[in-house]
């Protein structure tokens, strides 16, 4: 393979980081916004993601090992340059390229105004290539990987050993889970895939998702594990009326139509719910679409089930999207909580006397789950905690109070999963 060759996936990889990194923009969103990754052949996109992805979950470990080799620190305007060696040290480090196409094509994708480092790139890649492995052993992945505001809330909330376990497990790429409509045990045998103790199937690897069984009949769609978790807390809710709000992309909405729920589902976004429905037809899930603002809406009758998966900092998906931490700071979660309080309030008035309130958030900040929990509380003193519904394989992830707290370090031998946090609220009776 020529430099030449190799390097559109590079170069979309390169811009994607400019995004990220230099933008503060979700990786999502940077790959929506490119036309020219989305164009790429599915071989060369799939590898531009990977490299990002590997760049970003690796970012601390890939600067130290750059520093290492560089005499003194580049430009504060080069940065086009630091991100073409972060890509060439991912690959070298991490992804197994062989060294000449690693080096030849991040030299490439340097631009004629910085002609100058197109040397020194050459010359710190090349000596990575060589002393990298020995550079590695002496790194502390956990925390280099870490940034400090991140390191220093899950020091102090969870304790430094634990912290140090959720900062190894986002190292791992995550395997791909599923959640079914029905017979977990023969559709894991099709697909190939091994049934988790809560009934999630994962499958450690897969590409070409319509392409697997059951995709066009609808028997299953994409779920975290712990996504799935909230719903399960319910107990059974066939025959029951649910307001689904920030509904979007709708996992846990399929999840309660499937379970013979009436759901209306609550998103703001009409993008958002466009993709809903069509990720519902598709599963042939009947459900009540409402394109609003959930602060504002009013359902139709006070709901006997109230769920709010609200908007939160992400920071327990970081395994499953390594921008995370380079997208928010810690006044964002402050921000956030603000948020979450604002919509608890409006989905605690939409609650029916003897009602039930489930509030979740894919975070591991402590402001966004029990803070918010006694910040509801004392505001809404006809709500009072209640203990989940018990369910299979979910003893190990509900608190004595009957919350539910997922960690990513959680399940090492089956593979992890997503950090969450859920609770459930029950209204006095009139």
């Amino acid at each position: 393979m020529t430099a030449a060759s190799g390097l559109p996936p590079r170069a979309a990889a390169l811009r994607l980081l400019h995004a990220v990194l230099g933008r503060r923009a979700p990786l999502d969103q940077a790959i929506e916004n490119d036309a020219a990754f989305r164009a790429l052949e599915p071989r060369d996109r799939a590898f531009a993601g990977r490299l990002v992805a590997t760049v970003l979950r690796r970012l601390g470990e890939i600067d130290a090992a750059l520093a290492a080799c560089l005499d003194k620190p580049l430009p504060r305007n080069a940065e086009t340059v630091r991100n073409a060696l972060r890509l060439g040290a991912a690959q070298l480090l991490f992804l197994e390229t062989p060294g000449h196409a690693a080096v030849a094509t991040s030299v490439a994708l340097i631009p004629g105004r910085f002609g100058r480092l197109k040397g020194l790139t050459n010359a710190v890649l090349r000596r990575l290539s060589r002393e990298g492995d020995s550079l590695r052993a002496r790194q502390d992945a956990g925390r280099l990987n870490t940034p400090d505001w991140l390191w220093r809330r899950w020091s102090e909330f969870y304790g430094e050993d634990t912290c140090r376990k959720i900062a190894l497990a986002h190292l791992v790429p995550p395997p791909l889970d599923l959640s079914v409509r029905d017979s977990p045990e023969a559709w894991a045998e099709r697909l190939g895939g091994r049934v988790l103790p809560t009934g999630t199937i994962r499958l450690d690897e897969a590409a070409g998702l319509a392409d697997l069984p059951g995709y066009d009949e609808g028997a299953w769609w994409i779920q975290d594990a712990a996504a799935a978790l909230p719903v399960k807390m319910l107990g059974d809710v066939a025959g029951r009326t649910v307001v689904d709000l920030c509904a979007a992309p709708g996992g846990k909405t399929a999840q309660l139509a499937a379970a013979g729920a009436t759901v209306i589902a609550v998103d703001r976004s009409a993008a958002r719910v466009a993709r809903l429905k069509e990720n519902l037809a598709r599963l042939a899930l009947d459900i009540e679409p409402v394109v609003a603002d959930a602060g504002q809406w009013t359902p139709p009758a006070p709901a006997e089930i109230v769920l709010l998966d609200a908007p939160c900092s992400s920071t327990g998906t970081i395994r499953r999207h390594p921008d995370i931490p380079y997208g928010k700071t810690a006044d964002d979660i402050q921000r956030l909580a603000e948020t979450q309080s604002r919509l608890l309030a409006a989905a605690a008035a939409m609650v029916a006397p003897a009602g039930r309130l489930l509030y979740c958030v894919c975070s591991l900040e402590v402001e966004e789950g029990p803070r918010q929990v006694e910040r509801f509380l004392a505001a809404h003193p006809s709500f009072r905690a209640e203990p989940a519904a018990r369910f299979s394989g979910g003893d190990e992830f509900l608190t004595p109070e009957g919350a539910l707290r997922t960690l990513p370090c959680q399940w090492p031998d089956w593979g992890g999963l997503d950090g969450f946090f859920a609770v459930l609220f029950r209204r006095r009776a009139a």
